[in-house]
């Protein structure tokens, strides 16, 4: 179809979306990593669990004694694999470049803030918000945080199942393997954490809605 005008070309233009600049994906990043740490760490408080690689991550550390930092490097390295055959060198460096600046301040934001108390609900709410709206940040600008979220990331791009509800499948099942170690209490807020964290991402990362190029 042919543009009838200047002024018609102009407003096709001005819809296309915006590439994201280097400066804007770094502070996006930063930012994104910092919200997650902050949530995890306010998880691992209280004991409770996320899911993808992060709730595996704090499972192992319950039951290992390992710091969550430690674990989450280690977890997420076959799946940059999958990043780079899937989504190309560029997510996957932008990935590990995410994880391992969750990792880094995972293992410092303990040593910059102390909870004396943590109600486990409210730890619940505000660390799911958190880590939802972290993550949320990271998928705007094409970044993931490595094993599920990667997964998620190329079924949503590719067969347009919605990221959100297909890792909250994957969280369910996860979150179910921690029965032995985490009381029911608990288990029940975990999974209330993450539908918070998947809902966030369902209601939010719509690509009809928001189209980000990085």
């Amino acid at each position: 179809m042919a543009i009838s005008s200047p002024d018609a070309a102009a407003e096709v233009a001005d819809t296309r979306p915006l590439r994201h600049r280097l400066y804007e994906d770094a502070i996006a990043m930063l930012v994104g990593t910092l919200f997650v740490s902050l949530g995890m760490t306010l998880y691992s408080k209280a004991m409770l669990l996320v899911g993808s690689t992060a709730g595996l991550s704090l499972l192992l550390q319950y039951l290992s004694g390992y710091g969550f930092w430690v674990i989450f490097s280690v977890v997420n390295l076959p799946f940059y694999i999958l990043a780079v055959k899937r989504m190309g060198w560029r997510f996957a460096l932008r990935t590990f470049a995410a994880v391992s600046l969750v990792s880094l301040f995972s293992a410092f934001t303990p040593h910059w803030i102390d909870v004396a108390r943590l109600d486990p609900l409210y730890a619940t709410i505000i660390g799911g918000c958190l880590s939802g709206t972290g993550l949320l940040i990271l998928f705007r600008h094409r970044t993931g945080l490595g094993g599920i979220n990667i997964l998620a990331l190329y079924l949503q791009d590719h067969f347009g199942i919605r990221a959100g509800y297909f890792q909250l499948a994957v969280d369910l099942a996860i979150l179910s393997a921690s029965m032995l170690v985490l009381s029911p209490q608990n288990i029940a807020l975990s999974v209330l954490g993450a539908a918070i964290v998947n809902m966030t991402l369902a209601i939010n990362h719509r690509p009809e809605r928001y189209i980000g190029i990085t």
